[in-house]
């Protein structure tokens, strides 16, 4: 019995000792698991902001067996997971960032691979300027406070009119009318001004802001005033001669009427000498001509000539008016087409008909009806011109 004992105590020895050799083999087998080898490229490795990457794992190696999957950490805070080596990643912020690639085979074993991929910044645009200003005045668009993160030099590109192509490049919008942070816009003309500044730092990315100005027209207050404009001339002809001379008394107001005498000197006996006065104004074709008329010996009355023109243009109206300038308006008030008349240059012509000494006494001429003197005296209205100050906001 003893014996019997031995014999099956000694079996179920040996039944443990293989089941240990078996279990110790097949952890021997877990712990041969051969690794994949990663590999990485990354291209290109500096990009824009809102660029795409590509990244190429393709020549990662199962060593054995095949992979299964790849395992991309992007570096931003996303990640993806595909089963080929191939992929693409944009990124919409500046800065330097780590991809990271796991491979896994069909054993389970990984491997990891890393490329850095480097992302410029565009420039941030800030610029200062007024949304609305009165035509005329000064408009100053500062961009100077603009930046590049990553601290690189920025150029400037202001296009001040979207609507005309100053390049004549056929494109109206990339027109680089001024290149300094500053700009002092044309307010000259009411109206919206539309445009756009781009900014570009030294390493290929820029950034573009569009911009509005509104300028408006100015407004005034027009008070007429009616005024008395006069000229005179005077001047000795010889028979045959004649004598002209200008004046533009359009230049001072709207003109209403005005009276011309042309005044020869006394004669001192029969004939009176015979005059004639002619006004051309051009801009009008406007022409009208008299001649003297014999004074009255009697009553000590020298030859004389009259003209006068009443009711030339309307009687102007005070209130208010809305133009770019105080000289726009003025000049629209003066020289409108249908107020307008007597505004241009006006040209006075004398000539002597017939001025003969009518006896001599001696070698002296006791006529002296040679000499003469034309007076001008035009109504005219004035504008008087007030602006009033209307609100504007700005940035």
């Amino acid at each position: 019995m003893l014996g019997r004992r031995k014999e099956r105590l000694f079996a179920l020895t040996m039944t443990n000792i293989m089941l240990l050799t078996l279990v110790s083999g097949c952890i021997g087998a877990l712990d041969n698991t051969v690794d994949p080898r990663a590999s990485l490229e990354a291209f290109p490795t500096l990009i824009q902001e809102g660029e795409m990457v590509t990244l190429d794992a393709r020549d990662s190696s199962p060593v054995e067996g095949v992979l299964t999957t790849y395992a991309w950490d992007f570096g931003d805070g996303t990640t993806a997971e595909t089963i080929v080596g191939y992929t693409s990643h944009s990124y919409l912020t500046y800065g330097q960032y780590t991809v990271r690639l796991t491979v896994t085979n069909d054993q389970g074993g990984t491997d990891d691979a890393i490329a850095t991929v480097v992302v410029n910044g565009a420039p941030n645009i800030n610029i200062s300027m007024p949304k609305t200003v009165r035509a005329g005045d000064a408009a100053l668009l500062d961009a100077s406070a603009s930046f590049d993160p990553e601290g690189n030099d920025l150029t400037y590109r202001w296009d001040l009119n979207a609507l005309e192509d100053t390049d004549g490049d056929g494109d109206p919008r990339n027109d680089a009318d001024q290149t300094t942070p500053t700009v002092l816009l044309d307010t000259s003309t009411s109206g919206m001004i539309y445009g756009a500044l781009r900014v570009d730092d030294a390493a290929g990315a820029y950034a573009v802001e569009p911009f509005e100005v509104n300028v408006t027209s100015r407004t005034f207050q027009v008070t007429w005033i009616t005024e008395r404009y006069e000229v005179s001339w005077d001047e000795y002809l010889n028979q045959g001669d004649s004598w002209s001379g200008n004046m533009t008394p359009g230049d001072e107001g709207r003109v209403m009427s005005f009276t011309a005498v042309l005044e020869l000197d006394q004669d001192v006996a029969p004939p009176h000498d015979n005059f004639t006065l002619s006004l051309s104004i051009p801009d009008d074709n406007y022409k009208r001509r008299v001649s003297t008329e014999p004074g009255n010996y009697s009553t000590n009355e020298p030859a004389r000539a009259e003209m006068e023109e009443d009711n030339i243009n309307q009687p102007a109206k005070d209130g208010m008016y809305t133009s770019d300038s105080a000289e726009e308006l003025l000049s629209m008030l003066l020289n409108s087409k249908e107020n307008g008349q007597g505004q241009g240059a006006w040209v006075w012509t004398v000539v002597a008909q017939q001025s003969d000494p009518d006896a001599f006494i001696g070698d002296i001429d006791p006529d002296p009806g040679n000499d003469w003197v034309l007076t001008v005296e035009v109504v005219i209205m004035r504008p008087s011109l007030t602006e009033v100050a209307m609100s504007t906001t700005s940035e």
